[in-house]
């Protein structure tokens, strides 16, 4: 329905209505939309310290409990680009409220859980929801401040937020597991979300829409093609590898991702720009989120398993031990941002990866089941804070190769992979674990993985990226 035209006089009335409208403070809008990420990212981190409480109480294996994991994982990244499509057909702020309700519902069906495949199955649709709302958060976050030196300060401080919930994520799950039972992981997600739907629809206006093509069949490839991979690596160590079910994903998943690649190459509506892919650096990066990732969320996965089955932690002291390790991250990308503003992005990815590399290596030589927690905690740290320092140059290449004409598909794209080498890390973990059942061989085989993987990122860096300083403050890119 059109909206009937005003009249010349009724403009001056409208624009002195909207000046004498008292203007929503920025940090209160800015705390409106990371309620979505904060709550998603905690819940990323919070259920590493519940695995071992979930797999006593609903008396799930290990290969559920990498399922209860990669669940959540899968749908997030399978459904991101959709999440951007979807906002700019129908709104980001309809997209972003939809998607916490839906994260809100799954939440409450997590909690109520009576078994281990219920449990995976509400993580499924957890994953959904945060795929809705992450991307059209971002998207109301620029458009909420005109000015744009207000706008880089505010994503400034999102990064920051996002960050410390990160950070958080174990010691707030341990904390709640420890007092309430692994349920309250879920429950405490209710009150939050619904807070920020209110909130959403109290401060922020509606934002303009913008047709777009949904491309509803390569994102079911993508959906298809994830799902596929994912059962072949978390249910191939406990089924054989060469058993039918897995010999059948495996196939379906080398069809669908061969689908899907040749509809993005011939199709009418890619779900990425071509343009994006004629820069070798775009895919190197791109590369270098996934094996990041890989190595970071396999990691969180292994650790917190190895203090609970290995050390003997209880939940709460599980999340205490694996803070410290995490935090690094965020102390490595304080340091990144004043280090690529004198030398440009490269060298601190270089030297991040290096580090990283080298400690991952030491790692693997010299821990064992009955090394002194100290040193564990000590080695993860100049990991962490290594690889914290590359990974802000990691995403400021793909914002500097893609411009602002590409700004938001590259955000998108680059999420994506990255979630994508979250859920093979955590698969890939399950599986060292299915097949080695002593922690002395558990440990090097797995930070052997680790290694691997930066040293794939190095060389991604060294042989394609070429950059100059970026035209951005590197705090202001975030990140899902």
């Amino acid at each position: 329905m059109t909206s009937p035209q005003k009249s010349p006089a009724a403009a001056p009335v409208a624009a002195a209505a909207a000046a004498a409208k008292p203007a929503v403070p920025a940090l209160l809008v800015l705390l409106t939309l990371a309620i979505g990420f904060v709550m998603a990212m905690i819940d990323v981190t919070a259920v590493n310290t519940a695995l071992s409480d979930i797999s006593l109480d609903l008396a799930v294996p290990l290969t559920g409990l990498v399922w209860v994991v990669d669940g959540y994982t899968l749908t997030f990244a399978a459904l991101l680009l959709a999440g951007g499509a979807l906002a700019d057909r129908y709104g980001p702020k309809t997209v972003y409220q939809g998607g916490l309700a839906l994260f809100i519902g799954a939440s409450v069906l997590c909690a109520l859980a009576p078994s281990g495949n219920a449990l995976i199955a509400a993580r499924l649709l957890q994953g959904a929801g945060a795929a809705l709302f992450m991307p059209s958060s971002l998207s109301l976050l620029s458009h909420a401040y005109d000015d744009d030196h207000t706008r880089a300060r505010m994503l400034g401080t999102w990064s920051a937020i996002v960050g410390c919930a990160s950070s958080a994520g174990p010691l707030v799950g341990g904390i709640l597991v420890h007092s309430f039972g692994w349920r309250s992981v879920f429950w405490v997600n209710v009150p939050i979300g619904l807070l920020g739907i209110v909130l959403t629809q109290t401060l922020l206006p509606a934002t303009p829409r913008h047709e777009r093509a949904l491309s509803l069949l390569s994102h079911a490839l993508g959906v298809l093609a994830l799902a596929a991979l994912s059962f072949v690596l978390i249910e191939g160590p406990t089924l054989g590898w060469g058993s039918a079910p897995v010999l059948t994903a495996a196939v379906l998943t080398v069809l669908s991702a061969g689908a899907l690649l040749r509809r993005e190459r011939r199709g009418a509506h890619p779900l990425l720009p071509r343009a994006l892919f004629a820069s070798a650096t775009f895919g190197a990066a791109n590369g270098v989120g996934f094996l990041i990732n890989f190595a970071v969320f396999g990691q969180l996965f292994l650790l917190s398993l190895f203090l609970q089955q290995s050390g003997g932690a209880d939940a709460l002291h599980t999340g205490l031990q694996l803070v410290p390790m995490m935090a690094a991250f965020a102390a490595g990308n304080l340091l990144s941002g004043r280090i690529s503003a004198r030398v440009g992005v490269r060298p601190p990815m270089l030297y991040g990866l290096s580090v990283g590399l080298a400690m991952a290596v030491a790692l693997l030589a010299f821990l064992r089941p009955d090394t002194p927690y100290l040193l564990l905690v000590l080695g993860t740290m100049l990991m962490n804070v290594a690889i914290g320092i590359a990974i802000p140059g990691m995403t400021a290449t793909v914002m500097q190769v893609a411009g602002r004409v590409h700004a938001n598909s590259a955000a998108a794209a680059l999420n994506a992979n990255r979630q994508i080498g979250a859920l093979v890390g955590v698969a890939m973990m399950g599986s060292v674990l299915h097949m080695a059942l002593d922690w002395r061989w558990r440990l090097p085989l797995a930070f052997g993985l680790i290694a691997l993987a930066y040293a794939g990122a190095w060389a991604l860096v060294y042989r394609h990226v070429r950059l100059a300083r970026p035209s951005a403050p590197l705090a202001a890119l975030p990140e899902a």
